[in-house]
């Protein structure tokens, strides 16, 4: 295992963090579009690339603990450590730039996530209080089948959330 590995690993990874970063912003545009049926699958969507980028992250570290062996350092390195004992030539420009694209794609995957967790936060609230506005004149049926009295409060429901 060389340099080449994981530099291909790394390219492997960063395709996976640009798919998140795709998945993440179907889910926010399913969000703001009030389309909650379809988020269930957008969820499981994200969590598949979830689980392929943890299982890259892995083989990252092996690659990169076995190529500082290479390069006579620890081989408890990270990638940032790497880059800095990089011997002379392209090797530590180009995982300097893996670094700081992978680096780039984490950050807008937070900026989404957080994002997509207020929306949903929102969401549940609107719902809750819904649901706790419209139960308030619950009655029970009298002989004729009709409720003790007709509701005169109008009442909006917001189709959209």
């Amino acid at each position: 295992m060389g340099a080449n590995e994981l530099s291909a690993l790394l390219w492997r990874e960063r395709e996976l963090l640009e798919l998140l970063v795709f998945k993440l912003e179907e889910e926010q545009l399913l969000l703001q579009g009030g389309k909650s049926r379809w988020l269930q699958h957008a969820t499981r969507e994200v969590e598949q690339v979830l689980n392929l980028v943890r299982e890259a992250g892995l083989g990252r570290s092996v690659e990169v603990a076995a190529l500082a062996t290479q390069w006579g350092t620890q081989d408890d390195s990270t990638l940032r450590e790497l880059v800095a004992n990089a011997p002379t030539g392209p090797w530590g420009e180009i995982f300097a730039a893996h670094l700081k694209a992978m680096g780039d794609l984490t950050a807008q995957i937070k900026e989404l996530r957080d994002s997509n967790e207020r929306f949903i936060r929102n969401a549940a609230r609107s719902t809750q209080e819904t649901m706790a506005s419209a139960n308030v004149g619950a009655k029970t049926y009298n002989a004729s089948g009709a409720t003790g009295a007709p509701v005169t409060n109008a009442r909006i429901f917001d189709r959209n959330l």
